[in-house]
């Protein structure tokens, strides 16, 4: 299986540009409002995410998430992102290139949220729409997947409008709010047409 990996491991990601939008690894000088973003939007979150640690808007958390996002970063197999709006700097949401596999999969999932006050702006399909031809490029992935739970349209409508195509339902595919739930599953190819 070594023949399929790539003969270096990729570049570490910097900024990727997106319409109105920039993506970057996040630092622990963005932790202040990182968790002032995502403490307010917690109940807007919380449907559809894993519960939260007690201590998960602490710096020592913050701080050791940073350091598994490094990690897995090394080691090829993660890719962690801040989104934020281009305008004025602003923190708006986080987009996670996950599950890293190589060989002969040479695929990844994506995972993502966003802030509250920005959400249904057109902010986590721009950084989507950035994403996807950095993970097909400068990743080298032929393979990008998605999961979401059936009753979350606005997620739906977002894979869907970038060029994502449903390919199956998993039963109790992820613990999500505490409790086993059914998604969707979506894939986008590299070879695939772009959306409109």
């Amino acid at each position: 299986m070594a023949f399929f990996r790539t003969a270096s491991l990729p570049e570490p990601a910097g900024i990727i540009e997106g319409k109105g939008v920039f993506l970057r690894p996040p630092t622990m000088a963005d932790f202040d409002e990182w968790a002032a973003l995502r403490e307010q939007s917690r109940a807007f979150l919380t449907p559809w995410e894993p519960t939260w640690p007690m201590d998960d808007l602490t710096r020592g958390a913050f701080r050791r998430r940073l350091r598994r996002y490094a990690e897995d970063q090394r080691a090829d197999q993660s890719y962690a992102f801040l989104i934020f709006r281009s305008a004025d700097r602003a923190l708006v949401g986080g987009l996670t290139l996950a599950n890293v596999r190589r060989g002969v999969a040479q695929a990844g999932s994506i995972g993502y949220w966003m802030g509250a006050p920005f959400a249904r702006r057109g902010f986590m399909s721009a950084a989507v729409r950035a994403l996807v031809p950095h993970a097909f490029s400068a990743l080298r992935l032929h393979r990008l997947e998605a999961a979401c739970i059936p009753t979350n349209t606005a997620s739906m409508r977002l894979l869907e409008s970038c060029g994502f195509q449903r390919e199956g339902y998993a039963r109790r595919y992820l613990c999500i709010n505490g409790l086993w739930q059914d998604h969707l599953l979506y894939a986008r190819l590299k070879d695939d047409p772009p959306p409109d």
